[in-house]
């Protein structure tokens, strides 16, 4: 009878310590969930910040708050805007952003801004996605035409300018602290005189390693005493990132009829390091070896050309696996996405198209990677004293859905500048994407 009380006892007590575990391991998991949900929620990306342009050139430059929330009834509509002010406030044809690895400072660049004499690169807290400060602006010596924004892992920024001090070659690039202070310009010594005009930008900090695109000489494509032209480049710079010095030039193309390579980006995870660049005048998409210092055509976007219009690819996104590339095409008025698990063989998975006046142009990938968000402006030279280059766009902001290997757009985001800004008609230009932490 013992060994049977003790047997039964035994088993009471089994099945009490397996039933407070099952409770315990329910009890963990729905924690769990919580501070996942918890977690999401507080990284869902809710809020779209778009710098732009009033077309006219009458009201100040502003960034737009724009509601990115799909849940929220006023999705894809524009919350408020926060104007510039004072003697840098109108006419700087705002470019592309960058926003700081903390996520709490957003840096925008006037590409013209050196026309008027007027301040270039202009930081804003956003710490509060929907109540952006003003926090200052920057007019940084011998340098001009501000374009591409790195982000550093010390808070700060790396920028390029295609233009020196007064507009033309050699370029800079530029770099801001922390506090966004200016730091100084690079590289120390004097910059290449063979078409140092740095557009694209990609950093690697782990490996020490930074890439530049050179793309064009700015000034000449003014209406000014040797203008009137477009002085295209076609090479990709490779820095020593520590240094902030150039180690390499790497010819893209035919050098007697320069690629125009506008963007460069650095394939995550290749252990080759190797990156890509694209030619907007000849539309071909090359793989860049930076350790061996070549570039390879891999890929020909003329196949979307039209007879009258070439596909002109612009700027770049992939996604943190280097699995996938996303492609603005200007002139096709398309965004390609791309496999390039193997980067010497590039397969198009799948094509927006985006309209045949739409001009997309600057695109941001949301950090879930399930979004793109592309604008339909490339520039205009209508400031004085004016200039060749006239890519208006439809002034439209879209948002695409990744859905697997499809791009599918979004039908319940219908936002155009030339409509919904108060001031009037306004050209949108960089964009990126943030949580909502305080609202």
């Amino acid at each position: 009878m013992r060994g049977i009380t003790s047997r039964r006892t035994l088993a009471r007590v089994a099945y009490g310590v397996m039933a407070m575990g099952l409770l315990l391991g329910v009890t963990l998991t729905a924690a769990d969930r919580d501070r996942d949900r918890d977690r999401r929620d507080r990284d869902r990306e809710e809020t779209l910040l778009v710098w732009a342009s009033d077309q006219a050139h009458i009201a100040p430059d502003f960034l737009a708050i724009v509601d990115f929330d799909r849940d929220s009834r006023s999705y894809g509509k524009v919350l408020s805007t926060v104007p510039l002010f004072g003697a840098n406030a109108i006419g700087n044809e705002p470019h592309h952003v960058g926003l700081s690895r903390d996520g709490r400072t957003l840096a925008l660049g006037g590409l013209l801004s050196v026309l008027r004499g007027q301040d270039q690169v202009f930081f804003f807290d956003v710490a509060n996605p929907r109540n952006p400060t003003f926090i200052r602006s920057d007019n940084p010596p011998g340098a001009s035409i501000t374009d591409e924004f790195a982000a550093l892992k010390n808070g700060g920024f790396l920028v390029t300018f295609m233009g020196g001090g007064n507009g033309a070659a050699p370029g800079r690039v530029v770099e801001y602290n922390d506090s966004t202070g200016y730091v100084q310009t690079w590289p120390a010594t004097p910059p290449p005189e063979d078409g140092f005009n740095p557009h694209g930008l990609a950093i690697d900090e782990a490996h020490n390693l930074m890439v530049t695109s050179d793309f064009i000489c700015p000034l000449r494509t003014l209406h000014v005493h040797g203008g009137d032209t477009a002085t295209v480049r076609g090479s990709v710079r490779v820095w020593d990132l520590a240094d902030r010095s150039i180690t390499k030039t790497i010819p893209v193309g035919d050098p007697a009829s320069p690629a125009g390579t506008m963007e460069v980006q650095l394939i995550p995870r290749d252990r080759r390091l190797r990156a890509y660049t694209a030619g907007m005048i000849d539309n071909k998409l090359y793989l860049v070896d930076t350790q061996g210092g070549t570039a390879t055509q891999v890929f020909d976007f003329g196949i979307f050309s039209t007879s009258s219009v070439p596909a002109m690819p612009q700027l770049f996104r992939m996604n943190r696996e280097g699995t996938r590339l996303f492609v603005t095409l200007n002139g096709a008025g398309k965004v390609v996405l791309l496999d390039i698990e193997q980067p010497r063989r590039p397969k198009v998975l799948s094509v927006a198209d985006l309209g045949a006046a739409s001009g997309p142009h600057y695109l941001r990938l949301t950090n879930d990677e399930r979004r793109l968000v592309v604008t339909d402006y490339f520039l205009v030279e209508d400031l004085m004293p004016g200039g060749i280059v006239n890519v208006e766009g439809d002034h439209k902001i879209h948002v695409i859905d990744i859905r697997g290997d499809r791009l599918v757009l979004d039908r319940h985001f219908n936002l155009d500048f030339n409509h919904d800004i108060s001031t009037g008609p306004a050209r949108p230009h960089g964009v990126v994407v943030l949580p909502d932490r305080d609202h």
